[in-house]
């Protein structure tokens, strides 16, 4: 990993795994749109959602399904029973549960992929003359810039459909409550604004934040072995990154994927229905 190498050469800085390294410069103006380690593992993420989402639910179904597809059929109806159904109403049922549904397995996707050693690095070795990059994990969800662009779909889509259903006046108005004293309009109105974005700030930093807090931990326990190169530590060490490891894969890459799909659900259907 890109970390024992950096501990072994006294430079260790658990930061320098989130450093985004320009692959392919491509700037379009002010906007960057290089790729790099992140966008990579982001196309990484979509072909396996995209496999997985296909060998799960349309290759070789059959009447007497076989545990692959029991598992997929598992799958669907947990996300349309306990995100999709339970957030959106059903007019909208049709149109919105694919989206979750996407967003949920390509996030999630995305969460296991970054605990999975991949020779996708900024970093060489050299074996035999050729150089070669490095094995290391890295989650594009603990990009702020990658759970920000799917906070924004997120939002997007809400005030879209809240506006399409509601009509704008309608839609907009519903952000005041009911009875409202006129005089406190003037403070309502901008805190309720606030609030709207802050739900795109929450969506994309909770994801976020806990991504790169396991990855974080993980990294330090490795990199303490090597700089302190002591036996003590990687007694403790070793046991703390492990556990902390199989805590991200075993539970927080499904809750954080669920949450996110959930609290997206939660938005779209309480804009298409805001008297709820």
């Amino acid at each position: 990993m890109n970390v024992l190498l950096a501990a072994a050469e006294g430079e260790f800085d658990p930061q320098h795994e989130f450093i985004l390294q320009e692959w392919v410069p491509l700037h379009l103006g002010p906007l960057d749109l290089s790729i790099n380690k992140a966008v990579a593992y982001v196309w990484l993420g979509g072909i396996l959602t995209i496999a997985l989402g296909i060998w799960l639910m349309r290759f070789g179904l059959a009447l007497r399904p076989d545990r692959r597809q029991t598992t997929g059929e598992a799958l669907y109806e947990a996300v349309q029973e306990q995100i999709a159904e339970s957030s959106i109403p059903s007019k909208a049922l049709h149109l919105w549960f694919p989206y979750v549904a996407a967003l949920f397995l390509f996030i999630w996707v995305l969460n296991v992929v970054g605990f999975i050693p991949l020779p996708l690095s900024d970093e060489k070795f050299d074996l035999f003359g050729l150089e070669l990059p490095t094995w290391g994990i890295y989650a594009a969800t603990a990009n702020l810039s990658v759970t920000l662009a799917l906070a924004l779909l997120t939002f997007g889509a809400t005030h879209f459909e809240g506006i399409r259903y509601n009509g704008a006046r309608r839609y907009f108005k519903s952000w005041i409550p009911e009875g409202a004293p006129k005089p406190l309009l003037a403070l309502i109105i901008p805190l309720e604004v606030i609030s709207q974005f802050m739900r795109l700030i929450s969506l994309s930093v909770r994801l976020f934040a806990n991504m790169l807090a396991g990855h974080m931990l993980i990294l330090v326990m490795l990199g303490l072995i090597i700089i302190l190169e002591s036996v003590a530590v990687a007694i403790i060490a070793v046991p703390v990154g492990v556990g902390v490891y199989i805590f991200e894969v075993a539970i927080v890459v499904t809750i954080q994927a669920f949450v996110f799909a959930l609290l997206s659900a939660i938005y779209i259907g309480g804009a298409i229905e805001p008297e709820h």
